[in-house]
């Protein structure tokens, strides 16, 4: 089992700045590969952007340039890092780790004003 905290979101103005957090506990080492993944309403849950164990990164290209992962093995913490933000990335935010299995945060809103 592993259990993900969020936290960071809120309400920002476009080109504005936010920075999201995901702290991992329980089996960490068990975790191959970690992301955010993002849910504006009426619309599907898609993936940002991922971290592998290796360190290794991937983005969705709405984002490529603006935001960057990263991570802490220290704390078991995964960053998000949203620069330039735009009234389209307005969704919930969710931090996700795979195993075997996948598991979800709780997910944390973020608001752009145009």
């Amino acid at each position: 089992q592993v259990q993900l905290v969020e936290s960071g979101g809120g309400l920002v103005q476009a080109g504005e700045s936010l920075r999201l957090s995901c702290t991992a506990s329980g089996n960490i080492f068990s975790i191959n590969v970690m992301g955010w993944y993002r849910q504006a309403p009426g619309k599907q849950r898609d993936l940002v952007a991922l971290i592998t164990s290796s360190g290794s990164t991937t983005y969705v290209d709405s984002v490529k340039g603006r935001f960057t992962i990263s991570r802490d093995k220290a704390s078991n913490t995964v960053y998000l890092q949203m620069n330039s933000l735009k009234p389209e990335d307005t969704a919930v935010y969710y931090c996700n780790a795979e195993t075997i299995d996948a598991y979800w945060g709780q997910g944390t809103q973020v608001t752009v004003s145009s």
